[in-house]
């Protein structure tokens, strides 16, 4: 997710829907498309450099803790993406031939709608049809708690971050019971990453609090204002 640049001609519906959670509204401002959550706005095609990085640090973040991630003989990890947003995401790890499987997490009809028919397919055809990508129309956190995969690594960018959400919904994500379902998908030595528009201490401390390893938070400096960050844990061996 990244803050709008400032652009001087008024934005163009491209698409309105009413989904599960609320509206959702494609728009188009000069050259970005913006993604609109119940009047709030949620990510742009501006930057990307903070979604791709939360793929980058999961990755390191296996190898750091002695997964091997991609390594010559072994197969390669499998990642859960929550969130397809306007998919930097899943092109990202998709351009990279170290992930074995990729599996994507998204709730909203619509979303998924605009990447396989609409205008974010420009961002996302070659990951889609990736053979190793596959889409799930789901809540994430029903997801983790229903699901009998295991992965490798978590990459979760649902909202703002533990901190500031837009839907109340996804606050259980950052809770306790969250973490923990989080941590039942994991594999041993597996890597949680979580996207957030600023840092939270406090949020550090209750990844700590759930059992995770290796907590640490990464910045990822912006064009305005405080750093996005990735908070990252890993479950223990």
């Amino acid at each position: 997710m990244s803050t709008p640049y400032d652009i001087p001609d008024a934005p163009e519906v491209l698409d309105r829907r009413e989904g599960p959670y609320g509206e959702v509204v494609l728009r188009r401002h000069g050259d970005l498309l913006q993604i609109i959550a119940n009047g709030c706005f949620l990510m742009d095609t501006s930057d990307g450099r903070s979604e791709r990085r939360l793929v980058d640090a999961a990755l390191s973040a296996l190898d750091a803790a002695g997964a091997r991630a991609g390594a010559a003989g072994r197969p390669g990890p499998h990642v859960l993406i929550g969130g397809l947003g306007v998919g930097f995401s899943l092109a990202h790890a998709a351009a990279d031939p170290r992930w074995g499987r990729i599996t994507v997490v998204e709730r909203e009809p619509a979303v998924i709608d605009w990447h396989r028919t609409g205008p974010l397919a420009a961002l996302s055809a070659d990951a889609l049809a990736d053979p190793r990508t596959e889409i799930v129309e789901a809540d994430l956190v029903r997801y983790v708690n229903e699901t009998s995969d295991t992965f490798d690594a978590l990459c979760l960018d649902i909202d703002n971050g533990p901190d500031w959400t837009v839907t109340e919904d996804n606050d259980g994500l950052y809770s306790p019971a969250g973490l923990a379902g989080c941590a039942r998908v994991l594999k041993p030595r597996g890597v949680l990453a979580v996207w957030s528009a600023k840092p939270s201490a406090g949020f550090e401390e209750t990844l700590r609090n759930a059992g995770f390893q290796q907590v640490r938070t990464e910045e990822i400096p912006v064009a305005r204002g405080v750093p996005d960050v990735v908070h990252l844990g890993v479950r223990p061996g």
